[in-house]
């Protein structure tokens, strides 16, 4: 039996988490699966010595002990991944990168990696695995066209470190997206939907014996029928969950009652923009037919919290789209709003327009964080559109806002009274964690 490789899958630190600890408390923070599921997929004939570390809750340790090391980057920590992979290679030891940022960025990753995973891991990674203990890694594994994420064994996370998260119970039933908003980098990095058998979710929630869970699907009711075979299966569990939806399950009585009586109890649904033209000039004009606060109303009415998300920055958006959009949030009584500056993140049709029209503005990787303007805006300057962001958050989580939000929404008061609060805080921090980094914002502002 050969020795077994000493492997090392780190998740780098976020834009959150630039000032030691980051600006979150435990309670604001589940577990990833990323580092998880990779560890499920080692083959049971290669033998692994194996350290998972999520480095926005725990710091590598100085002089890791590693034969081989797989960082997993999104766009936002790809200059930390790179930072940690060029520091690995100086000490003699092989990287692997993987994740969004290198799936969409294949050459610029191979120059900080020995091996760069192109899309989902789940077929490539343990080949990379018995290649490496061949002495013969490949320097890419592509993603193949036939992946289906039936009969893949359960993410393992009972290897992540007890008591740093507030929630270990994370899931996925499916991955990708039917749509293809221009602003998003999940068409391009990872193209078709996939789905799991929804037995084998049923029996990965059954073992994990978990009564609160949070589900990661980027959109789980794309395919409605699937959506309600789901939701039916999760009645008997019992489980209270969150997630993510599209406006669009406001459009299905049945989907939304369905989801109510699995045990959801909040949702992130990004409504984007309160402007039709903008909407369809995005690519997401199925927002535009929705009526926003009769949706956040059913949603209330069937005892679902609502983390709304919109964004700043597009063409059609003025001075007074930030006004507008903060008295719309206070209004509907939208439980969480979250603000961001519209991001255009390589590989998405988004980044392809301003870059010919000469609008990119930095190629810092560590800038595109959804709270920098990364680009020139068409009707303000871009510090303007990180100002402006920036007052709307602070309008936002004043405590009479908060107060009243929710007094109207009465949905989870618990959860989020705690959540509003640590949004609060963020809110007022904004000048610390983000803005006070990008060069010359204060004197610009």
């Amino acid at each position: 039996m050969p020795d077994p490789i000493k492997l090392a899958l780190i998740s780098p630190r976020g834009p959150l988490y630039r000032h030691r600890t980051g600006i979150w408390k435990k309670s604001l923070r589940y577990a990833p699966l990323t580092l998880t599921t990779l560890a499920s997929l080692i083959p049971a004939d290669v033998p692994v010595d194996l350290t998972l570390i999520d480095e926005g809750v725990t710091t590598i340790p100085d002089g890791i002990d590693a034969d081989l090391v797989g960082l997993s980057a999104i766009t936002g920590t790809a200059p930390r991944a790179y930072e940690l992979a060029d520091r690995f290679r100086a000490r003699g030891v092989p990287v692997v990168l993987g994740g969004v940022h290198p799936t969409l960025l294949p050459d610029e990753a191979a120059r900080h990696a020995d091996a760069v995973v192109v899309g989902y891991a789940e077929d490539t990674f343990p080949q990379l695995l018995r290649d490496f203990g061949a002495g013969a890694l490949r320097a890419r594994y592509d993603q193949a066209p036939d992946l289906d994420l039936g009969g893949r064994p359960f993410p393992r996370r009972d290897l992540l470190p007890g008591g740093r998260h507030a929630l270990l119970h994370t899931i996925e039933a499916t991955r990708g997206c039917v749509h293809r908003c221009e602003f998003c980098v999940v068409p391009s990095a990872w193209g078709r939907p996939l789905q799991r058998p929804v037995v084998e979710v049923v029996d990965d929630l059954r073992q994990m014996a978990a009564r609160r869970v949070v589900f990661l699907d980027l959109n789980p009711i794309a395919d409605v029928a699937y959506a309600k075979e789901l939701f039916e299966a999760l009645v008997p569990l019992r489980l209270t969950w969150g997630g993510l939806a599209t406006t669009l399950i406001g459009r299905d009585p049945e989907l939304l009652e369905l989801a109510a009586r699995s045990g959801c109890r909040g949702l992130l649904i990004g409504f984007e923009s309160l402007a039709p033209d903008v909407l369809r000039g995005t690519s997401k004009a199925f927002n535009a037919q929705q009526d926003y606060r009769a949706l956040v109303g059913a949603l209330h009415a069937h005892g679902i919290a609502v983390m709304g998300c919109f964004v700043f920055g597009f063409d059609g958006d003025t001075a007074e789209t930030f006004e507008a959009t903060a008295d719309f949030v206070h209004d509907a009584d939208i439980d969480l709003p979250r603000y961001a500056i519209l991001t255009p993140f390589p590989g998405t049709p988004l980044y392809a327009r301003l870059e010919r029209e000469g609008r990119i503005r930095t190629r810092d990787w560590s800038l595109y964080d959804g709270q920098h303007a990364v680009f020139e805006p068409a009707r303000m300057s871009a510090a303007e559109l990180e100002r402006r962001t920036e007052a709307t958050w602070k309008r936002t989580y004043r405590l009479r806002g908060i107060a009243k939000r929710l007094a109207g929404a009465r949905v989870q008061l618990p959860v989020a009274i705690a959540a509003n609060l640590g949004y609060r805080y963020y809110a007022r921090n904004l000048h610390r964690f983000y803005t006070c980094d990008w060069p010359g914002f204060r004197a610009a502002a």
